[in-house]
């Protein structure tokens, strides 16, 4: 049966790739990011199955006033995806106020702010699934502040998960090991970029080595979230890159 499922972040990377994904197996997707530009342009290629909605997640504002013209559409949605985060090396001492809180709002309250607007329109059945992060097992260096975001993110999922639970809902965290999207630059600083890898390095952890997965091959673990049967439940899945042989 088709779904209509929300995926914030969606204008690019994972998001992107999910909606894609979802779309082509005969899903509806909403597609919610912070440059409208960027949604509606993977709307566009999607068609009638996708709706772009511009919506800053680290806004409680912005992120009601989308849920409400979600709502105009779609009364009643089947799945939430937090997809949208930031992530950027830099130590504490080195990070601006606007890493730190940009990190901290986006990665985790923005899932907060999203899941609190997205129950009510959930019934029985009705699905949160928020993506995590390896790193918080892994011990990168220079990612205090994102892997806090990701634990954060990791304890609220446990705890909504109890409280859903009596209403239907299933929540599923997805911890995500690296994935790539072909042609895209991280954005980072180089110099911070370069410290991060020395970091790590120095500390027996060889980023080049590491393997790195692709955003369409990781799509398939949604799906097979999503279509899970109804007596099912699965609290967290560790999905990780590995290299193809």
């Amino acid at each position: 049966m088709s779904k209509i499922i929300v995926i914030t972040g969606a204008g690019a990377g994972l998001g992107k790739n999910l909606a894609q994904r979802f779309a082509a197996d005969g899903d509806t997707v909403v597609l919610l990011g912070r440059t409208r530009s960027k949604v509606e342009a993977v709307a566009a290629e999607i068609g009638e199955r996708a709706m772009a909605v511009e919506c800053d997640v680290a806004s409680a504002d912005s992120v009601r006033a989308a849920f409400a013209q979600i709502a105009e559409r779609f009364p009643k949605i089947d799945v939430l995806i937090n997809n949208a985060a930031v992530f950027a090396p830099s130590t504490v001492a080195d990070a601006s106020d606007a890493h730190i809180v940009d990190t901290i709002s986006i990665n985790l309250n923005g899932s907060i702010f999203c899941a609190r607007a997205a129950i009510p329109m959930m019934g029985p059945g009705g699905h949160i699934i928020n993506v995590g992060s390896e790193s918080v097992d892994v011990p990168f260096w220079h990612l205090t502040l994102y892997q806090c975001s990701k634990a954060g993110l990791e304890q609220f999922t446990v705890s909504l998960r109890r409280e859903l639970e009596p209403n239907g809902i299933r929540v599923t965290m997805i911890r995500a090991g690296q994935m790539m999207e072909e042609g895209k630059a991280t954005g980072w600083d180089p110099e911070a970029a370069m410290r991060f890898a020395k970091a790590n390095m120095e500390a027996g952890i060889n980023l080049m080595s590491r393997p790195i997965s692709q955003f369409k091959s990781v799509t398939g673990i949604f799906r097979a979230v999503v279509d899970m049967p109804a007596d099912v439940h699965m609290g967290t899945v560790h999905v990780s890159a590995r290299t193809a042989g």
